[in-house]
Order: C-alpha cells, then sequence, then structure tokens
C-alpha cells in the first residue's frame, strides 16, 4: 500500500505541527511567569506604602484625632446632660428611627426619625453606640499606632 504523500514529508508536517503547539504552550507558560513576576513585585510594593503608612509618625495627627474624639464625646453626651442639671426647663430632643408602613401592597416600608421632647437627664441607645464606636475607634487606633 503506497501512502499519497511520502513519509519524509509526514513527519516533517508532523513534528512542524508537534514544534509549533510547544513553542505555543511555552510562550503561554512564560506568559503566565511574567504575570506571576508582576504580581508578586505589585504585592511587595503594596506592602512597602502599607509599611510606610503605619510607619507614619505624626504628633499634630494624633492630637487632632483625640480633639475630634474628646468634642465629639462633650457635645453628644456630655453636653445635654449638664444643660439638664443647669437649667431643666430648657428642652432637649432626641429624634429615634420608626419604621413606617406603605400604603397597602403599593408603597414600600419608609423609615422616618421621630423627634419627642425630654426633660432632665436621659441617656438614649444613642448615646451609648455612639460613645462605644468612638472609644472603639480612638483606643483601637491606638492600639495598632503604639506597635
Amino acid at each position: 500500500m503506497t501512502t499519497p504523500l511520502p513519509l519524509e514529508l509526514i513527519t516533517l508536517l508532523g513534528s512542524s505541527f508537534l514544534g509549533g503547539l510547544i513553542k505555543i504552550w511555552g510562550a503561554s507558560v512564560h506568559a503566565k511567569h511574567q504575570i506571576h513576576l508582576m504580581n508578586i513585585q505589585a504585592l511587595k510594593a503594596n506592602a512597602t506604602i502599607v509599611n510606610e503608612a503605619r510607619q507614619y509618625d505624626n504628633k499634630g495627627f494624633q492630637w487632632t484625632r483625640r480633639l475630634i474624639a474628646l468634642t465629639s464625646v462633650f457635645f453628644i453626651i456630655a453636653f445635654p446632660k449638664i444643660i439638664a442639671l443647669i437649667s431643666p426647663s430648657i428642652p432637649i430632643f432626641i429624634g429615634y428611627p420608626e419604621l413606617s408602613s406603605g400604603f397597602l401592597f403599593f408603597t414600600t416600608a419608609v423609615t422616618k426619625i421621630q423627634w419627642v421632647q425630654v426633660s432632665g437627664i436621659v441617656i438614649t441607645p444613642l448615646d451609648t453606640h455612639l460613645l462605644s464606636a468612638i472609644i472603639g475607634l480612638y483606643f483601637g487606633g491606638s492600639l495598632i499606632g503604639n506597635r
């Protein structure tokens, strides 16, 4: 039985095809390797930036953060209590969210702020939540900053 193509030509075409396929595969592996190296370089650059940001030492920034925290705590928590002690006749208004239902199935429920006048010393859930958030952020930032 004779083949229409000589055996040398079949070997040439087969080896050319296989060589091209291996070359494409090698280029793909090389490209993946280059991407991996670039990712490593990007992670190193990012780690350097994060490290420089963590080692940022500015006393003005720390005092500004302290001033904001103390001012917030004073005027949100302490000031209404002091005013209630000094002059009980001054009304204090407290807002709290309340869910109002929609009209049948045509509209959805909406959160509205209800304002209530109170007198005397009042500690609201907002006071406790806000105070715990401010203290947590302040002391959490201080703990991380003093490593």
